[in-house]
């Protein structure tokens, strides 16, 4: 497990965002909400009366083809970008309407791993892992150190420390990125398009340790994919995105949809991706998918 870490920011801003956050336990079963928001950019309708939960402690897959809206989904909970209607509940935070220098309290309880790892190519793996705690923190540097090499073996790298994300295969930026997305212990991890442009082998690595970490750390996850075999075995709940209204159900729900639209994005995916006798077989469920 890793060694909690304290921040040593506070002021104007962290208490004028705590300020927006409602009272009693309204995100105590999910920490993540939309109501009815719509995204759009120029003319680009992205989503239009988009509402979900996001479960506590829970691995939520959000699919769709590109341009669907997964990615805008992780940015607007990270307050990257606004929507134009709607409101946007963050761990107990509208975060709707908080103007830029209101998110720090927000961001706090977020870890984000960007699809392309977004490490900083001019710093060493350990030094950009060493970042944050150095930024936010009063750990010393040998403890800094420990909290380093700690996270990284959590994901399965040794001897690391001197190289540069360029020298690094695409599975092991994956796993770098994760490491810097857990290290300071976020309640919420966004994961953009983990498992895009990696072999098979490092596919299932990368889903191995989001389920460890999930489990472990009991961290509520949204996870942004088009990987069907990955969601199947990974997801809680899978958020399916299209031209109509999102479909919200378990992976045994969708696939077994009775809506012919669903089945086919399961079963043609599934059959282009991997080898359906690898894939688990899911008894038939009780519950339906929900349309929201």
């Amino acid at each position: 497990m890793l060694a909690g870490v304290e921040s040593k920011m506070s002021g104007p801003a962290s208490r004028t965002a705590a300020e927006s956050a409602p009272r009693g336990d309204a995100a105590d079963d999910a920490p993540v909400v939309f109501r009815d928001v719509d995204m759009a950019f120029d003319d680009r309708q992205v989503l239009r009366g988009f509402s979900c939960r996001f479960l506590r402690g829970k691995v939520s897959v959000i699919l769709g083809g590109s341009g669907a809206g997964k990615t805008t989904i992780l940015r607007l909970i990270g307050g990257l970008v606004s929507p134009q209607r709607g409101q946007i509940m963050v761990a107990g935070f509208d975060i709707s309407g908080l103007a830029e220098n209101q998110m720090y309290t927000v961001r706090q309880k977020l870890g984000m791993m960007f699809q392309g790892g977004a490490l900083l190519n001019s710093l060493t793996i350990f030094d950009n892992l060493a970042f944050p705690l150095r930024e936010h923190t009063r750990l010393r540097e040998a403890e800094i150190a420990d909290e380093v090499h700690r996270t990284l073996a959590a994901v399965g790298l040794s001897e690391v420390d001197a190289l540069l994300p360029g020298q690094l295969s695409g599975g092991m930026i994956k796993r770098a990125a994760l490491a810097r997305a857990i290290l300071m212990k976020p309640e919420i991890l966004l994961c953009d398009e983990p498992f895009s442009g990696l072999d098979p082998i490092s596919v299932k690595r990368i889903e191995a340790l989001l389920r460890r970490i999930n489990e472990q750390l009991q961290v509520t996850m949204l996870v942004s994919s088009h990987h069907i075999p990955s969601t199947m075995r990974l997801a809680d709940q899978v958020v399916l995105l299209g031209d109509g209204d999102p479909v919200i159900g378990t992976p045994a729900e969708l696939r077994d949809s009775a809506d012919r639209h669903i089945a086919e994005f399961f079963n043609e995916a599934v059959s282009e991706s991997a080898d359906a006798s690898t894939l688990p077989t899911f008894a038939t469920p009780a519950g339906s998918p929900t349309r929201v």
